[in-house]
């Protein structure tokens, strides 16, 4: 059984002529810029815009705002300090986070 399929793979190799293909070099290239344009607009596009809309949030904190930080902190901002936010998260305690550790803005509760 084994000799067979060894003897059908000659058998190919030889029909397979010199090995030369008809194709063009541009045949292999189109390929390649498709799945770039797929890989980019699936992964990079939307991690842009997750990237702008997060640097919007963080542009439009303002002192007073309650924020909720990306470790699950609650707290008040009282203050900035250069690429930082000072937090009042209750009892009279104040910590400093960097701004990129602003996961959210907690939206004010009605009480209706």
């Amino acid at each position: 059984m084994f000799h067979m399929a060894a003897q059908t793979g000659l058998l190919l190799a030889q029909e397979a002529g010199d090995g030369t293909t008809d194709g063009s070099p541009l045949s292999f290239l189109v390929p390649l810029v498709l799945i770039g344009g797929v890989f980019y607009l699936l992964l990079v596009l939307p991690q842009r815009r997750r990237m702008r809309k997060m640097q919007e949030l963080r542009d439009s904190i303002e002192i007073g705002d309650e924020v909720r930080t990306i470790g699950g902190i609650y707290g008040t901002v009282t203050g900035e300090q250069g690429d930082s936010f000072l937090l009042d998260i209750g009892s009279g305690t104040t910590i400093r986070i960097v701004k990129r550790a602003i996961a959210e803005k907690v939206a004010e509760e009605s009480d209706e």
